[in-house]
């Protein structure tokens, strides 16, 4: 059998053959579209430059997001999530579960993290020796925990995730914009091509302006190739607007993430304004640009104000108390709020009546509020 490293190059050597595939299809697009329609085949001059201009704005926005999707190297998790070494060694001496389970607890307590496995335990990646953080998964494929991981893209050959979503986004719209355009400007020549001269006797064929050429067959299979595509991106752009709109993961989709108080689907959902800009950014100046500008650092999210966690405290703030702690400018608490959570307390509360978690409060009456901490 061959060495194990050399069957990795091999299987990193195949996996660009998606890949390659797809750039071979656009450098013949190019031309075909240039060359054969624009130079050889339309006869008016003020047709092809509009058609021209359009095309390389396409092209060059579609090619750059492309570009970034597949050499943004996938985010993974910061060193403080990595077991220290005194932890690492008794974890690895450990063979009972439950040890293993008390020593990732007790380093995980320090962290920010507020999902767990489907039995409640602390998310721990034994290839990569970390702990996972929120929304982190470790891919196969790539050998390595992918920070808010979507999925593993052969088309790519990159993993899909923090890093790169934005840019995968607009890979999708870019190149469906792409693969419109060249159908709708393709079409009339299409239909030409396609109903002029099909008999064999020339005496009944109809005259026509285009040149009778090998431009033809480029004409023909350009507009099939590009109407094929439109079909198959059109369905997964839609699919990942969808995903973006409701703040998650093709994972998440899948799995919903579970929380210290059970699975919630809509766990990291902040609305629909505040979802977009999660992977998008704030300047929206900048959303139509491959550039990156999704908010946070891939570590930690914000999340909704959910059903009340039984590990974290209650903290009751009496209306006296808060007269007091103004005057003294600060609010006592029993434990500080997270980033998170301070970021969505500074525009608005999300509610939920199902879970009944609704804040309450009255001159007379005794405030509660129940929040998470990062413990």
């Amino acid at each position: 059998m061959a060495p194990s490293h050399v069957l990795r190059c091999c299987q990193r050597g195949l996996a660009w053959i998606p890949v390659i595939f797809i750039a071979l299809v656009v450098c013949w697009s190019y031309y075909a579209y240039v060359v054969e329609l624009c130079i050889y085949t339309i006869p008016s001059t003020g047709e092809k430059i509009i058609y021209l201009v359009v095309f390389h704005l396409s092209f060059i926005m579609f090619v750059w997001s492309y570009w970034k999707t597949i050499f943004t190297r996938p985010a993974n998790p910061s060193k403080e999530f990595c077991l220290p070494k005194a932890e690492k060694e008794q974890y690895e001496k450990e063979e009972r579960p439950e040890a293993q389970q008390e020593i990732l607890k007790r380093v995980a307590s320090s962290l920010p993290l507020y999902t767990r496995t489907g039995a409640g335990a602390i998310r721990y990646c034994d290839r990569c020796q970390v702990i996972k953080p929120d929304r982190c998964h470790h891919c196969s494929a790539c050998d390595m925990c992918v920070l808010k991981m979507d999925h593993h893209c052969p088309w790519v050959n990159n993993c899909v995730g923090f890093s790169n979503y934005k840019f995968f986004i607009l890979f999708l719209a870019y190149s469906l914009i792409y693969c419109l355009f060249i159908a709708a400007t393709v079409l009339q020549y299409f239909i030409k091509f396609w109903t002029l001269c099909r008999r064999k006797s020339a005496e009944n064929c109809p005259k026509s302006d285009l040149p009778d050429s090998h431009a033809k067959f480029h004409v023909l299979f350009l507009f099939f190739v590009a109407a094929m595509f439109c079909i198959s991106i059109l369905s997964l752009f839609t699919y990942h607007l969808w995903l973006v709109g409701k703040n998650r993961s093709t994972i998440e989709a899948f799995r919903a993430p579970v929380f210290r108080n059970g699975p919630d689907k809509n766990g990291f959902s902040l609305g629909f304004t505040k979802n977009i800009a999660q992977v998008f950014g704030d300047q929206k100046k900048y959303w139509l640009l491959p550039v990156f500008t999704s908010q946070g650092d891939g570590l930690t999210f914000p999340t909704r104000l959910v059903a009340s966690d039984p590990e974290q405290p209650t903290v009751v703030l009496h209306p006296d108390t808060q007269s007091k702690s103004a005057e003294d400018g600060s609010i006592q608490q029993s434990s500080p709020l997270s980033e998170s959570q301070n970021r969505l307390l500074d525009n608005h509360v999300h509610t939920n009546e199902d879970q009944g978690n609704a804040l309450k409060s009255d001159e007379s009456e005794t405030i509660t509020i129940s929040m998470e901490s990062e413990s």
